[in-house]
């Protein structure tokens, strides 16, 4: 009597993990969004603090007690290696996403000594936390165009020379040098995404970006008067960071590590953004915008333009959404925040009289139980 052979079982794939520092981020919340539709296990670091700073996560956040949460939030900091070395022992993650930093480049100006400690050294701990640990990851580092500062060549690509002009620009060199460095000594999959300017309604509002169309919405609803900024002939290359993050991924999934500029190639002004912008609700931005010297950079960047033919050739990478999409996205987004803040989370602006197009300032729809109410 013939026996049939036992057949092995087939083993399933391993799930894969990803760790993102800064987490609770623009880039950060994107991302987690973009690896877990891909099915991944996300794990978050998060710095400990008394009060709740995951607004930009909480569509995503399950509760730890869940039979198969899928993103959890991990208790660590960029400026403890003792914390960064714990992590990775425990979750052992398939990639790495280093996006935490002090990423405001004003600022830095006034915080030299934590920007440098955080978005420059952070990078070495964690890198270091990846050697000692002995795990291989795939590690991508969020470096940034601020890095070309007093721009060498137009437009810029990866074999432009650095030269920064703010202590941020300066720590995200170091950052880029040591991945680089890491890569090259010790065998490490370790990639720099060089990040042109990238957007999206989850900008921090300190950020010139939303600051201008924050602005425009809540001066058309009437809640504020003026807009307070510095300079306005400064050209950035402006983009959608939901495009960016997947850019990203996209690096750590090449057989070879390399560095990349991701950028739409456009140029625009802080002008152009402002017409844009207060144009969406009908206004026009001279009549409310007003200069404040302090808002200038000690070291100004004049323009920013990337190119970013090498990532469309090696992964096909390109920008979808324009910056004139991106920009009136970021207006009607905050004219639904700002209008649900005046009158509840109930309201919605009507379709006849859309804030956008030239109505009747503080007309709202009223979704609740059917009723409608006008003010």
């Amino acid at each position: 009597m013939n026996r049939r052979k036992k057949q092995p079982k087939k083993e399933l794939p391993r799930e894969r993990v990803a760790l993102i520092t800064g987490i609770t981020g623009q880039d950060g919340s994107y991302l987690a969004e973009f690896l877990l539709k891909k099915g991944y296990r996300v794990y978050g670091l998060m710095r400990r603090s008394s009060s709740f700073n995951t607004g930009r996560i909480n569509h995503l956040y399950q509760d730890p007690h869940d039979l198969d949460p899928r993103l959890e939030l991990v208790y660590g900091d960029l400026n403890d290696a003792s914390s960064l070395n714990k992590i990775l022992r425990s979750i052992q993650p398939d990639e790495i996403y280093n996006l935490g930093a002090q990423s405001h480049v004003r600022v830095s100006f006034d915080i030299p000594e934590y920007t440098a400690e955080i978005t420059g050294v952070g990078t070495l701990r964690l890198l270091e936390a990846i050697r000692d640990s002995g795990i291989q990851p795939k590690f991508y580092q969020a470096s940034s165009s601020e890095m070309f500062g007093k721009v060498q060549a137009i437009p810029q690509n990866e074999t432009t020379p650095f030269y920064p002009r703010s202590p941020y620009g300066v720590a995200k060199v170091y950052s880029y040098w040591i991945t680089v460095n890491y890569r090259e000594s010790y065998n490490m999959f370790a990639c720099n995404g060089i990040l042109f300017n990238h957007e999206s309604p989850r900008r921090g509002e300190t950020f010139v970006s939303r600051k201008i169309t924050k602005a425009a919405a809540r001066i058309k609803l009437g809640i504020q008067q003026e807009l307070f900024l510095g300079n306005l002939e400064a050209r950035r290359d402006w983009g959608f960071a939901g495009d960016y993050v997947e850019a990203m991924w996209l690096m750590l999934q090449q057989d070879k590590p390399n560095d990349y500029v991701i950028a739409t190639g456009r140029q625009y002004s802080i002008k152009d953004l402002l017409a844009i912008a207060f144009g969406e609700v009908g206004l026009d931005w001279n009549d409310y915008v007003r200069i404040d010297p302090r808002y200038y950079r000690p070291a100004e960047v004049d323009l920013l333009v990337g190119d970013s033919s090498k990532a469309y050739s090696q992964f096909g990478w390109k920008p979808r959404m324009s910056f004139q999409e991106l920009i009136r996205m970021m207006v009607q987004a905050d004219l639904t925040e700002e209008t649900q803040r005046l009158y509840g989370t109930g309201y919605v602006m009507s379709e006849d009289e859309n804030l956008s197009m030239y109505g009747q300032d503080k007309l709202v729809e009223v979704v609740d139980a059917g009723l409608r109410n006008s003010f």
